[in-house]
């Protein structure tokens, strides 16, 4: 059984997203030796319809990030994901940058696709071909965190020689990880990213063969495919009784035995990571959630797998 670092997802979503759990969690979850904090990225919730309870009520990743660096010092904050085509990069990297230097140097940075026409449309985007805006968009990225002056000149970003200061902290900048699923996506984390995110509905009995997608393509980049970071969202469902459906049990649900032990299997499939998220547990990360009892149910997962304790 191959470990995994564990980190935990910021309280964002729902009911249990308030300000003293997001300071309360934050602290805690460094206390307990998790690695890392993470949020993500909804901007709207298309009214008539309904992307699911996490996604109605949705903090800003990255004021929330900052938010939580105020009060650690250790633990890593990463975004699981920010959708790269609904900024500039310059406007995104600025943001980076400061929330970079205010952590000293603790931000890991995923970045998305985006899925939801109706956000696209909000922000002014066209929907086609968000592959390729994406690729342009982390090149710009790279140049902004490493270059100095910098000009970049592509089909969707442009950005005419200037300075960008101050300087990130970490050099050659925040890490960059890429989400998506599809192969034409995990071929790309590999080729120019620092690692891959999986979606929260990603197949985790099946994701060895996405972590083996993605080293293919980097070895193909001559990149070192083993230097690469895999993170999983551990959307989290923590029973007193044994599941006994094993043929369709969801991986990270039911006792503490059953999910360490799905946690060790995705280590064996080289996940390097894993953060247990409750903003996707309808318990915990949904307005209509109770909140003190969504509080207790997020702290007993929290205390439960708290790498501290072994």
């Amino acid at each position: 059984m191959t470990r995994v670092d564990l980190g935990f997802g910021l309280p964002v979503s729902g009911s249990w997203a308030t300000p003293a759990n997001m300071t309360g969690f934050a602290r805690r979850a460094e206390d307990l030796g998790y690695a890392s904090l993470w949020s993500f990225q909804r901007l709207l919730n298309p009214a008539g319809g309904d992307y699911g309870p996490m996604y109605r009520s949705v903090h800003d990743p990255l004021i929330s990030l900052a938010y939580a660096a105020a009060v650690t010092r250790r633990v890593r904050l990463g975004t699981a994901v920010v959708n790269a085509p609904f900024s500039a990069p310059i406007v995104l990297a600025k943001q980076l940058i400061s929330l970079d230097i205010l952590s000293g140097g603790r931000l890991d940075v995923g970045l998305g696709l985006g899925w939801s026409p109706e956000e696209f449309q909000a922000v002014g985007v066209p929907y086609e071909r968000r592959g390729a805006r994406v690729a342009e968009f982390v090149d710009c990225l790279q140049r902004i965190f490493t270059q100095n002056p910098v000009e970049f000149s592509g089909e969707f970003y442009d950005l005419p020689p200037a300075t960008v200061d101050p300087r990130p902290v970490q050099r050659p900048g925040p890490p960059l990880l890429l989400g998506g699923g599809a192969e034409p996506a995990l071929r790309r984390a590999g080729r120019i990213a620092a690692g891959w995110i999986s979606a929260s509905r990603h197949d985790l009995t099946t994701i060895g063969a996405a972590v083996g997608t993605v080293k293919e393509a980097a070895a193909e980049a001559g990149r070192d495919a083993e230097a690469l970071r895999f993170v999983v969202r551990g959307v989290v469902h923590l029973d007193d009784e044994q599941r006994t459906d094993e043929g369709t049990r969801r991986p990270l649900t039911g006792t503490e035995e059953q999910i360490r032990g799905d946690l060790g299997a995705l280590g064996d499939a080289g996940i390097t990571e894993v953060f247990l998220d409750l903003n996707f547990n309808p318990r915990v990360g949904s307005p209509d959630a109770d909140p003190a009892e969504a509080t207790a149910h997020a702290e007993r997962v929290l205390e439960t797998f708290a790498p501290a304790a072994g």
